[in-house]
């Protein structure tokens, strides 16, 4: 599986399976946006990084804080994400992933290992 023409088919697997994903009935729909933002928090709880809801704000660089703190809201409203506060400092909140989110990171996963074992 590496040419091209295989990279590219398997690629495009991926994508199909990833929409079928999205639209499971399971999991809330969630915009481009959100989408990002929540591939971003990924990237850094894979690294088993802390968080706060102010970092979080300025994760994407093109995107205004008041912004990303309205789609942060918007992804706790629908069950993606929740807010931990500080053991120490109660003022402060870490954003975490719940279960949903787990299992919509894993149904992706499938979708990437199915996409890449098919020719």
């Amino acid at each position: 599986m590496n040419n091209p023409q295989s990279l590219s088919s398997a690629y495009l697997r991926f994508l199909n399976l990833m929409q079928a994903v999205r639209t499971l009935p399971m999991f809330p729909t969630i915009d481009a946006l959100e989408e990002r933002l929540l591939n971003v928090l990924a990237a850094s709880w894979a690294q088993d990084k802390k968080i706060t809801v102010l970092t979080a704000t300025a994760m994407l660089s093109d995107t205004s804080a008041t912004t990303l703190h309205r789609r942060l809201k918007s992804m706790r409203a629908k069950g993606l994400i929740d807010l931990q506060v500080d053991t120490v400092d109660f003022r402060v909140k870490y954003v975490v992933p719940t279960a949903l989110t787990q299992r919509y990171f894993s149904e992706l996963g499938a979708c990437m290992h199915k996409a890449s074992q098919s020719t």
